[in-house]
């Protein structure tokens, strides 16, 4: 059980996940999370940074899209076209219909298709529930949906047990 929660990689922020290993391992289409992966929660500025990452990930030929349970159509739409790619709102993630409808906009399947966010029990339970190569970043602020923020603590007591009571370790980092 405690795999579904392991992601493939870890990194510190979207904009230091690497594009050339991303191209070694095969992936031609993200799905990232928007909320504390993109943009700080709510928010629909998107650093000079990150915007930067969306230029090489293009330069590479992979592409991307936004998949959120953001309800909002307008904001996700709107950080989205900022950086030039689809979306899917309302995703209901860790669903795997979510993900199956980020393949269909990317024309990705399961062994080249990579999922990236912030959150243990939507982005990286979701993907790697299809097998999918699953990413997990640091949230970009403390500052998030009240659900979230419960869901942090039990995300902490997850970790806290899969190091001390299996030998599955809980991240293995691997960003250059």
């Amino acid at each position: 059980m405690f795999e579904y929660f392991r992601p493939t990689l870890q990194a510190p922020s979207l904009d230091l996940i690497s594009v050339e290993q991303l191209v070694r391992d095969g992936i031609r289409g993200l799905i990232i999370d928007l909320d504390n992966t993109m943009t700080p929660w709510n928010d629909v500025n998107v650093g000079p940074k990150v915007a930067e990452w969306f230029i090489r990930v293009k330069d590479a030929g992979i592409q991307a899209c936004v998949v959120s349970n953001n309800k909002k159509r307008q904001r996700v739409a709107v950080v989205a076209e900022r950086v030039g790619i689809p979306f899917v709102f309302r995703a209901t993630k860790p669903r795997r219909k979510a993900f199956k409808a980020g393949m269909d906009l990317l024309g990705t399947g399961q062994k080249d298709t990579a999922v990236i966010g912030d959150q243990l029990f939507t982005d990286i339970l979701g993907g790697n529930r299809l097998g999918l190569y699953t990413i997990l970043v640091t949230p970009i602020n403390d500052h998030e949906f009240i659900g979230t923020r419960l869901m942090r603590r039990v995300e902490k007591l997850l970790v806290w047990m899969m190091k001390h009571f299996t030998s599955v370790k809980p991240f293995s980092p691997k960003i250059q």
